[in-house]
């Protein structure tokens, strides 16, 4: 009898343990040893490392000539780079963490979004502010310069987009129209036009001169985290945590080519030429994304945390795999040699292309 009594009770343990081992196994599997499609056709070699950061590095620039590097981190500083030895040629201290910040055509100005709020205006040379500008509530999670430097955008918590005169300070326009965090602003190349990103699955196209949205797009079944237009203006990408990369026909108002990948996309740049698009996000599928804010860093298994496309055909052209957390930001130099990716792990990397 008592024997009867022991087995049944080893059953029972053995049914209510087996559960809890394959979601062990399950879990280490995609912590340890899971991976995305690979691709490496030698288009990029890693040229260096920038470390200095002490936390998430949210925004990476080239300046004009591509000899320096403009980043911004949840740290509090502005730090310009010289791109070829990695030395730190200028440090602004701001007032709390950024969330975003971008660098004006010309290399001279940066404006950054923070966590108090506050949009600001700085010489980049000096490292001097220059202007406050406020009108949010709560955090500004995206900024940019309009080509010719005259206005500022801004978006954040509270789903509004502003546009600001650079010259007076003042609001020039407050774009109602998202119901949640707006997480991108980017003028078209003309600066006639402003495209907004949302929480709410939604991207927007705006008139600048009056304010008045021109195309509500909400093709995105997630929220639409960074946006993008080519450099002739004819192309806007979105990507989304939908896990996809959409691009669209800005003039037909039409979906051209949709991108598909294993993880949350949230940072995208055009090349020069408009012929590749390089994007960034997440490096694990959504139970690695899951484990990654447990245990943080994936410094064992990397994954892949940015890539590589043709425009033209939509083919996935390299893979980047040396992030150990989320690439945030990504930037392509100038002259086209040159890609940066911005990352949650507190570094960025410089890769050269040669091909």
């Amino acid at each position: 009898m008592v024997v009867v009594v022991r087995k049944r009770g080893r059953r029972k343990l053995f049914f209510i343990l087996l559960p809890l081992l394959i979601i062990v196994g399950v879990l280490a599997y995609y912590q340890l040893f899971y991976k995305s499609e690979r691709v490496d056709n030698g288009i990029a070699k890693l040229e260096m490392i920038f470390d200095k950061h002490r936390d998430i590095v949210t925004s990476v620039r080239f300046s004009p000539g591509d000899s320096l590097l403009v980043t911004s981190s949840v740290d509090s500083t502005i730090k310009t780079w010289k791109r070829e030895s990695g030395e730190i040629v200028k440090e602004i201290k701001h007032p709390s963490g950024i969330a975003y910040m971008d660098l004006s055509s010309d290399g001279n100005y940066v404006v950054t979004g923070s966590y108090d709020s506050i949009v600001r205006l700085w010489r980049i040379t000096d490292g001097s502010l220059i202007k406050e500008f406020k009108g949010h509530n709560g955090t500004v999670w995206t900024v940019a310069f309009s080509n010719d430097g005259k206005k500022i955008a801004s978006g954040g918590n509270d789903g509004l987009v502003n546009i600001w005169d650079v010259e007076t300070g003042n609001l020039l326009h407050k774009l109602q129209g998202h119901k949640r965090i707006v997480w991108s602003v980017r003028f078209n190349p003309g600066g006639t036009r402003l495209a907004s990103s949302s929480f709410d699955f939604s991207l927007k196209l705006w008139n600048v001169d009056d304010g008045k949205l021109i195309w509500d797009n909400k093709e995105h079944k997630e929220t639409v985290v960074d946006i993008a237009f080519s450099h002739d203006g004819k192309l806007l990408a979105s990507t989304s945590d939908d896990k996809t990369i959409k691009l669209w026909d800005v003039a037909g108002q039409k979906l051209t080519r949709t991108m598909k990948v294993a993880e949350h996309v949230q940072a995208v740049a055009f090349s020069p030429d408009d012929k590749r698009l390089m994007t960034g996000g997440r490096d694990k599928p959504m139970i690695g994304e899951f484990l990654q804010e447990i245990f943080g860093d994936s410094k064992f298994n990397p994954g892949i945390s940015a890539r590589l496309w043709d425009v033209e055909t939509g083919k996935l052209l390299q893979t980047f795999t040396t992030h150990t957390n989320d690439v945030m930001d990504v930037a392509y130099s100038n002259d086209g040699k040159w890609i940066a990716t911005a990352s949650a792990d507190k570094t960025v990397d410089l890769w050269e292309l040669n091909k």
